[in-house]
């Protein structure tokens, strides 16, 4: 396969100026995008398992298995809840678009700002938090269509974040509290990620996540699942965050000034200690993720709940999760280089 030269004109393929640090293989997988691509497929399958999402020594994709401990973590950890189980949502879902995707015009309402500018490669059937697997599978009935809940007919309200990656153009635009209208797209907020750059949100700013970071890298995805492997930190939500955030967050979301209180952008790791072999697979993949590079709080939400896919490929994974405790983490700092 290395020796295999891709044909750039296949499909009017059009890789940009990121080509040359792409793979032959993620290459070849990104003419087949010729149209927008939902994350829980096999063809997404094919671009994300051999797309370097984010740079390699990025925060985000950095191992904390040798951080040291942060002198207040097991205030910390009990001001999160000690005693509380580990959870997750199956929340974060997204869509591939092409190169060539049509870019629309977006209402900013709420943080403008705050806000990248666009137009944006929305395409229609862009997923709304949630999609499919919690409406489908983990919501009571009646189930909804795409449509319903990117109008949100019933009011259901929430986050709503809403994720688009160009792979071909290493770029991820990501949206809060987004909806369709009969005028088109609104959203509270807007951010767009070079994922070719380790640089971040300017400081102040937040993006569709309160602590100004991107969601998508943090997210546990099925080809990870399925490769037995996740090689980035999680995305983790806690009740109450303090007014403060440390890098890689640029925003906080709190008015609580109380120190034992976990800052945005706070990384946790699962100790070292703790036994996964008694795990599935799959749950094993996310302990020995958490362990190797652990978990930024990224917003205000359940405790110890981290982000999945809602991929209806994976497993659910509630009870064994739960068997994991708040004490079973620590809270881990950047050790000081010199």
């Amino acid at each position: 396969m290395a020796g295999v030269r891709p044909n750039f004109t296949r499909n009017n393929f059009r890789p940009g100026a990121h080509a040359r640090g792409m793979t032959t293989l993620l290459l070849l997988a990104l003419q087949d995008l010729t149209a927008p691509v939902s994350f829980d497929t096999p063809e997404a399958d094919r671009i994300l398992r051999t797309l370097q999402i984010l740079p390699a020594d990025h925060p985000i994709n950095t191992e904390v298995s040798a951080w040291p401990v942060h002198p207040d973590s097991a205030k910390i950890v009990g001001s999160i809840g000690a005693d509380k189980p580990l959870r997750y949502n199956t929340d974060m879902g997204f869509i591939l678009v092409p190169p060539d995707q049509k870019k629309v015009d977006l209402r900013i309402l709420a943080y403008p700002a705050e806000s990248d500018p666009g137009p944006y490669p929305i395409p229609d059937a862009v997923p709304i938090e949630g999609w499919p697997a919690y409406y489908r599978r983990d919501r009571p009935e009646p189930r909804p269509t795409l449509d319903e809940v990117q109008r949100d007919v019933r009011t259901w309200g929430g986050d709503r974040h809403a994720i688009v990656l160009d792979p071909a153009g290493m770029k991820l635009y990501e949206f809060f509290v987004m909806r369709r209208t009969g005028e088109g797209w609104a959203a509270d907020c807007a951010a767009i990620f070079d994922l070719t750059s380790n640089k971040l949100r300017p400081d102040g700013w937040t993006s569709a996540d309160a602590a100004g970071l991107p969601i998508l890298p943090c997210v546990v995805r099925h080809d990870e699942i399925a490769r037995g492997e996740i090689r980035h930190a999680l995305r983790v939500t806690v009740r109450k965050s303090r007014r403060a955030y440390v890098a890689p967050a640029t925003h906080y979301a709190s008015s609580h000034t109380d120190p034992s209180l976990p800052r945005m952008g706070e990384r946790l790791r699962l100790r070292k200690d703790f036994d996964t072999a008694g795990f599935t697979p799959p749950v094993r993949t996310i302990l020995e993720a958490l362990k190797k590079y652990g978990m930024l709080v990224a917003d205000n939400g359940i405790e110890w709940a981290v982000s999945v896919t809602p991929d209806e490929r994976i497993p659910v994974l509630h009870e064994e999760l739960r068997k994991v405790k708040g004490k079973d983490f620590e809270v881990v700092v950047a050790p000081v280089t010199r």
